[in-house]
């Protein structure tokens, strides 16, 4: 009979009471994670963690584990998001940047927590908005995408760079007719721009989230809302960019004006047009690949910032699309 294989171990002390409690999680949950995610048994003790498994798997565990053991001692809070996005690193080497991530505070939420980017696809996001007129954020939900861009206009506007926010969207299951539905503009339009009315919420709370629109500071609008305007001196975002034609996409890209940044997002797997209208930001990263100060960043279901589930959930889909195609 053959003997099983001996298992590879590893083990790390943690200084800090404290700092065992928050890597360990709520009922051990970070330690799951990275049981589940890794492929390791994660045994804790006091303030001793024993990692055991294949060598190869334990020592790519031991390796995050100690990236994270310094972040929380350096004052960083770390929940499940953190865990799962070092855990993606790893898968793609580049852990070294993992560190990085944290050194930057993009701007404190209502609440008073800091906002950093979660992973690698983020930083890239956050590099090219500050360094281009025009930025497309293209790919699957749950990447942070219309979350951060919220953050950048915000903190624009903090800043002085910007007197305004305009964020828009096409309203394609209306139609871009809101007509028959009840209620005036604002009660017609909100459902479709429900995602960046919590994007506001999080950042600078809804009171001043109100405030902030009735004085025009903040405009939330759908995209038909933007023909033959001249947008200077503000942070446009489009949100949802799948479901713009050809022409809308136009429309709203030449509305940039001086003094202003624009960010277009969108899931070009997520296409709500009729069949015979193709999407505006489809054709957007052919005709614009090679303009200055215009960049794209693609993310992919690695950059998803939720459950861990939700990332296999868009590889399953993906996979099933490219059998049926």
């Amino acid at each position: 009979m053959a003997e099983n294989k001996e298992q590879f171990k590893k083990s790390i002390h943690i200084k800090n009471p404290q700092d065992a409690v928050s890597l360990f999680g709520v009922n051990d949950s970070n330690l799951k994670l990275i049981e589940e995610g890794m492929d390791v048994k994660v045994h804790a003790f006091g303030e001793e963690l024993d990692i055991t498994g294949d060598e190869d798997n334990v020592n790519k565990a031991y390796t995050l584990v100690v990236k994270l053991v310094k972040l929380i001692e350096s004052g960083i809070g770390l929940g499940s998001a953190d865990i799962v996005s070092g855990m993606k690193m790893v898968e793609r080497g580049t852990l070294d940047y993992f560190e990085d991530l944290y050194k930057t505070e993009l701007i404190r939420d209502f609440s008073g927590k800091p906002v950093r980017v979660r992973n690698f696809g983020q930083r890239q996001y956050i590099n090219a908005i500050n360094h281009n007129d025009i930025t497309f954020g293209i790919g699957p939900a749950g990447t942070g995408k219309t979350y951060l861009a919220v953050v950048m206009a915000v903190a624009a506007l903090k800043k002085g760079t910007v007197k305004r926010i305009v964020l828009t969207r096409p309203a394609v299951e209306a139609g871009e007719s809101l007509g028959f539905l009840p209620g005036d503009l604002k009660e017609k339009v909100d459902p479709y721009l429900r995602p960046i009315y919590d994007a506001l919420y999080a950042i600078i709370g809804s009171d001043h989230t109100g405030r902030l629109i009735e004085r025009g500071v903040i405009e939330i609008a759908p995209l038909a809302y933007m023909r033959g305007r001249t947008l200077d001196e503000s942070f446009v975002i489009l949100d949802e960019a799948q479901n713009t034609t050809r022409e809308q996409m136009k429309m709203f890209l030449t509305r940039l004006g001086f003094d202003s940044k624009m960010i277009v997002n969108g899931d070009i797997s997520q296409i709500d047009l009729p069949r015979n209208a193709r999407s505006g930001l489809v054709q957007a990263q052919k005709i614009l690949k090679n303009l200055p100060h215009i960049q794209f960043v693609d993310f992919t279901s690695a950059d998803v910032v939720r459950h861990p589930v939700v990332a296999e959930i868009i590889d399953a889909y993906d996979d099933s699309d490219k059998i049926e195609k």
